[in-house]
């Protein structure tokens, strides 16, 4: 049995009826693009996922908030180092099941996947960390102007090359 996600569940329907609206407003945009400098097989690759999963010695992201105003979303980040596994890390995200996530950390976020690929040549390395963050974030203002620099600065730190987002 298919069981529909629910973005807006959190939403009344007036607000959830504009946002939808906003959505379909939304001009198409350019996705920006840059070609590999060398070979995939020679690139390290990250991974990001948009699952909210953080490792359950970490700070969870906050829920409480999302739950309380509906238009915020948690627009911090969490590292998920390589190796971790399922029942290192906890899903925080309102709008998926987390249950899949808790009982196979690749269903979000395909650090296995990624290492199969490295043994076989495929790849250069996987990084060391990956990447965790909430993909439900309506006033997405931090996320862009703090977060996602972040990310990009502890991504040149380690000399990434490539980062592909699993997302929720």
């Amino acid at each position: 049995m298919t069981k529909p996600v629910d973005s807006y569940r959190f939403i009344g329907g007036v607000t959830a009826r504009m946002v939808k609206k906003w959505i379909k407003m939304e001009p198409p945009r350019p996705i920006p693009w840059t070609p590999l400098v060398k070979p995939l097989t020679e690139c390290k690759v990250a991974l990001l996922t948009s699952a909210g999963v953080a490792l359950t010695s970490d700070r969870p992201f906050d829920q409480e908030a999302e739950r309380r105003d509906p238009w915020w979303g948690d627009p911090s980040y969490r590292i998920i180092p390589s190796g971790t596994r399922a029942q290192d890390i906890r899903a925080y995200h309102l709008q998926i099941d987390p249950s899949h996530a808790e009982s196979d950390l690749n269903s979000v976020l395909p650090l296995d996947r990624l290492i199969e690929l490295e043994e076989a040549g495929e790849i250069g390395a996987a990084a060391e960390q990956h990447y965790s963050v909430m993909g439900y974030i309506l006033q997405p203002d931090r996320l862009l102007e703090e977060t996602t620099p972040a990310i990009i600065a502890a991504l040149q730190a380690e000399a990434v090359d490539v980062l592909l987002l699993a997302p929720a």
